[in-house]
């Protein structure tokens, strides 16, 4: 039932419209098109917000400890991204080759990572285990790069202030050692980083079994398959794969050579290539230098829709544009 004041109201407003007649018709007609004006000169720029709202930026901080064994590098690296607007930041290693691959040393790096503002993100290098040694000079590889895991990877999440939830290798029960091999996304772009050392992906030359280079071997072929299925699957736009080695690079030598070393990277390369030859979206390939004096490329060298970034110990900053033919742009300026 209406109420008696909403009825007078009701009787007024239909007396003065009769009395208006043609001259409320052009009220409201004029003030109808006034409104879809504006909507209409406003919605480019509502579309243009949109827009922006899929472009981002990330830092790569490279191997920071290639010269020096001290943390000054990284640390520094670190404050400067920290005063960037990035979605987050990787890092390719923890120590040096002549620092010590004690459980002392570990913790003060990750105390250093853990005080960075952006989220940030361990890609493990060969100095942080490969070349670890007791003291009776025998390798310790093995042991120091479980101890990594158990320290550096004990959660879901990345390092610093914004604490970037991750999808890990372990959550499958035959993979459940290879936690350092972890997914994350942002936007529409699956990032994920794996774990291939420098140094030939240890494979070892020695007689006897590679264990350690073979069973990660199995586990990294399983993760890469399970990356871009994953990303295949949610129509990602683009995939961007961390790593220390560069298995991107072929191996030359002389015709007759018998003497050169296995390639440890040959299987990784050709699954890469494989996968991305069937990905519909981008695929960006980021690692160190294949030597410490190789000249570095000036940007993303692209092949169809493989990209291949080598960083030195400078940090970089890549932000993603779908607007961009490349969808990847490297910061010039930054590298």
């Amino acid at each position: 039932m209406n109420h008696p004041s909403s009825l007078f109201v009701d009787d007024k407003s239909h007396k003065l419209r009769q009395k208006l007649g043609p001259i409320y018709r052009q009220i409201t007609a004029g003030t109808i098109a006034a409104v879809l004006a504006l909507f209409f000169l406003s919605a480019p720029a509502i579309a243009d917000e949109q827009s922006d709202t899929n472009v981002f930026s990330f830092g790569v901080i490279g191997h920071p400890f290639r010269t020096a064994s001290d943390d000054v590098t990284l640390r520094t690296a670190i404050a400067q991204t920290d005063d960037d607007n990035l979605a987050f930041v990787v890092t390719n290693g923890i120590k040096s080759e002549q620092e010590p691959c004690s459980d002392k040393m570990y913790q003060q790096r990750k105390a250093l990572l853990n005080s960075a503002k952006n989220g940030l993100i361990v890609s493990l290098s060969a100095s942080d285990w490969v070349a670890c040694k007791n003291e009776a000079g025998r390798s310790t590889s093995f042991e120091r790069l479980n101890r990594i895991r158990e320290l550096f990877f004990a959660d879901d999440f990345s390092f610093g202030d914004t604490r970037i939830p991750m999808n890990r290798q372990s959550t499958s029960p035959k993979f459940r050692s290879y936690v350092e091999n972890a997914r994350w996304e942002i936007g529409n772009v699956m990032f994920a980083t794996i774990n291939l050392p420098s140094r030939n992906n240890h494979y070892m030359s020695e007689g006897g079994r590679n264990s350690e280079f073979e069973d990660r071997l199995i586990a990294n072929k399983e993760w890469l398959q399970r990356i871009f299925v994953i990303a295949s699957q949610k129509k990602s736009d683009g995939i961007v794969l961390f790593c220390d080695g560069d298995p991107l690079a072929i191996q030359h030598h002389r015709i007759f050579d018998f003497n050169v070393k296995r390639d440890g990277f040959v299987e990784m390369r050709h699954a890469i290539n494989a996968l991305a030859s069937k990905f519909h979206g981008k695929v960006l390939l980021i690692h160190e230098p294949p030597t410490d004096t190789a000249p570095i490329p000036a940007g993303i060298i692209w092949k169809k829709n493989l990209g291949d970034m080598e960083i030195a110990t400078a940090w970089i900053k890549v932000t993603v544009d779908e607007r961009h033919p490349d969808f990847f742009v490297m910061d010039k300026k930054r590298n």
